[in-house]
């Protein structure tokens, strides 16, 4: 069995239903020098969306750990993470696109065309106009929701948004392709931006 053996400040302690235990910011900071970066962003994001750690507390964890194994890691973990995703599957999203080469999307952005609001959207990327949603197995179980769906869809196009939906299956096996839609959605909203600009 491997053991592993840190020092623990007494800043990075604290107590939970009367048992001592590691401040949330260290347990986050642990996480990510131990295990991937993927797991790592899920753990930090959700520290930071359930405001139980901020970015000045895991930071300051990280420079009380400066030279200890992994922590070059735990850093880019800090500074990936965003407290506006709202479950694992989305940050997990998040690094598949960053490891995919995609640029950074806004998160849970309201969006609409005309003069009104038609949404809020998971991903965003406002150069490309283009929208990604991560769809849970239980939003289309209902058929009533499922319709809506549809319809926010078609109002989201007709205000000139490219929009790729996407479930944990997709993301889990193959990644490639989702990456290749968002892409594929990338260059038809340039060229009909570029069509609709017409000759110079």
């Amino acid at each position: 069995m491997l053991v592993h053996v840190a020092a623990l400040p007494p800043e990075h302690r604290t107590t939970r239903l009367g048992a001592p235990v590691t401040t949330v910011a260290r347990t986050v900071v642990d996480l990510a020098r131990a295990s991937s970066f993927a797991a790592g962003v899920v753990a930090a994001d959700s520290a930071l969306r359930g405001k139980q750690a901020t970015k000045t507390d895991l930071s300051a964890v990280i420079a009380a750990c400066e030279r200890w194994p992994g922590i070059t890691r735990a850093r880019q973990v800090v500074e990936f993470a965003d407290a506006r995703s709202e479950s694992a599957f989305e940050s997990i999203s998040r690094v598949v696109f960053a490891e995919g080469g995609l640029p950074p999307p806004d998160l849970q952005v309201w969006v609409g065309g005309d003069g009104r609001v038609i949404a809020r959207v998971d991903f965003l990327w406002r150069k490309y106009a283009t929208i990604a949603e991560a769809d849970g197995a239980i939003k289309y179980a209902d058929p009533e929701r499922a319709k809506l769906q549809l319809q926010r869809d078609a109002e989201l196009r007709e205000a000139g948004f490219e929009v790729v939906h996407f479930t944990w299956q997709d993301l889990h096996i193959n990644p490639a392709q989702l990456l290749r839609s968002i892409r594929v959605a990338f260059n038809r909203s340039v060229a009909i931006n570029a069509a609709s600009a017409g000759p110079r």
